[in-house]
């Protein structure tokens, strides 16, 4: 897992010097997206590369070897910390940064080297290009003429050459450039936190994001700990039986249960058990009333409470972030279906999701093509009020490996195909 805050604003707000200050204290890799293009910028420049010259630029991109290294930033093996700063690039890096070959190679970058890490990023579509998914975002701004101030008075520090008037003119020529971008302009993102650090020190400014980032990693450690399974001893498999056996007990005694086919799970082939999602409590009923042991899929954000999180790791739930391509849920439930695992979807991605009318998932059935196993559909019925009937109808297996792959619609085929079972199970008279 990573967890990833993004930051963005417009240049001399502080987002640098911040961010770098949340990376030490939080133990995040820092990751300046401006000086990556500030890279190419130089690049072209010292290659003389016109910047119309897409075709030269192409060239430039697929040879170019960007590095950050204990604060230092590497071009081409070259250590241009300095370089990157000075005059030449900063009155030309907001064109270079509008050319699309040039955003989409750096998006792509920045997107790799933060793969798999806890990592802060500054710039300025982070939280609305680079990671709209991100953990947690930032916007941070300032008035023009405090920004003009800081961009000075950083020049001096760093050695380097540059009037009042045009550090004035290039912030005034990147606002409206950055703003008036077609290609990832500068803008907030709609969720995220906004801090106008006019009037705020370096350390005011650090001090409001730790107390929004400190909970919120906290939390996604715990839901981290949900995708590390807990070893099989056989204490654990003695305490999932107790706690399997009460459980069961307790749905037998609120509900009268009905189970019907269920010999269509029985047996010891890997396969996906899809059924329609009624009632927050109808996973348990699949998992704790079948002697097969199922392994379920459910929404990571459970996992930030400690009862659930225990309860996660001793079935051996896999949390998954929804409405995102979660590739380590995506592995462990291959790695389980081929180790011959029971694992259940609900692939209306939350209760109620046929009447709301929402767009199947279709993860059950591409995780089904790629595991070659089988999926057994499940309607599910009753009101889950205490004491009334509750019916889990198992079809007969689908198998998904008689759909047509070279149909690029295939999949979305399939997916309809299984609901309407589930849509048949649950209505028919049981």
């Amino acid at each position: 897992m990573a967890f990833v805050v993004a930051v963005d604003g417009p240049s001399g707000t502080g987002k640098g010097t911040v961010t770098s200050a949340i990376a030490k204290k939080f133990n995040l890799m820092y990751l300046d997206t401006g000086a990556t293009y500030r890279c190419v910028t130089l690049k072209l420049l010292n290659e003389k590369i016109a910047f119309t010259d897409i075709e030269g630029i192409k060239k430039a991109l697929k040879e170019i070897k960007i590095e950050f290294d204990d604060g230092k930033v590497f071009l081409d093996g070259k250590d241009v910390t300095k370089e990157i700063r000075e005059e030449k690039v900063a009155n030309n890096v907001s064109p270079v940064s509008h050319i699309l070959e040039v955003r989409l190679a750096m998006v792509d970058l920045q997107r790799k080297m933060s793969e798999g890490k806890d990592v802060i990023l500054e710039g300025r579509d982070i939280g609305t290009n680079v990671f709209p998914n991100a953990n947690i975002k930032f916007y941070l701004n300032a008035s023009q003429e405090e920004r003009v101030r800081r961009r000075v008075k950083q020049n001096k520090e760093k050695g380097i050459e540059m009037s009042i008037e045009d550090v004035e003119k290039n912030i005034a020529t990147r606002d409206y450039n950055d703003l008036h971008s077609d290609i990832g302009p500068l803008k907030q993102a709609e969720d995220a936190i906004y801090i106008d650090t006019t009037n705020l020190s370096i350390k005011d400014v650090v001090h409001i994001m730790s107390k929004r980032i400190k909970p919120i990693l906290r939390n996604e450690k715990r839901i981290e700990k949900g995708y590390t399974h807990r070893k099989e001893t056989t204490w654990k498999k003695v305490e999932r039986k107790l706690v399997k056996w009460f459980l069961a007990g307790l749905y037998h005694i609120v509900y009268r249960v009905k189970k019907v086919g269920i010999e269509n799970i029985s047996g010891d082939e890997g396969l996906i058990i899809c059924g329609n999602h009624v009632n927050y409590i109808d996973a348990v009923g699949i998992v704790v009333l079948n002697r097969r042991p199922i392994r379920f899929v459910g929404k990571s954000d459970l996992c930030r409470i400690p009862i659930i999180l225990w309860l996660a790791r001793l079935f051996n739930i896999i949390p998954v972030k929804r409405d995102s391509s979660d590739m380590t849920s995506i592995k462990l439930c291959l790695k389980g279906l081929k180790e011959k695992d029971a694992i259940g979807i609900f692939p209306e991605g939350t209760r109620h999701g046929m009447d709301k009318q929402v767009k199947f998932k279709n993860g059950a059935v591409f995780m089904a093509y790629k595991a070659h196993v089988r999926i057994v559909p499940v309607g599910i019925s009753g009101s889950f009020k205490p004491f009334t009937k509750v019916v889990f109808n198992y079809g007969k297996p689908i198998d998904i490996l008689k759909y047509k792959t070279t149909d690029p619609d295939w999949m979305d085929t399939a997916t309809e195909e299984v609901m309407k079972e589930i849509v048949r199970l649950t209505n028919a008279k049981n």
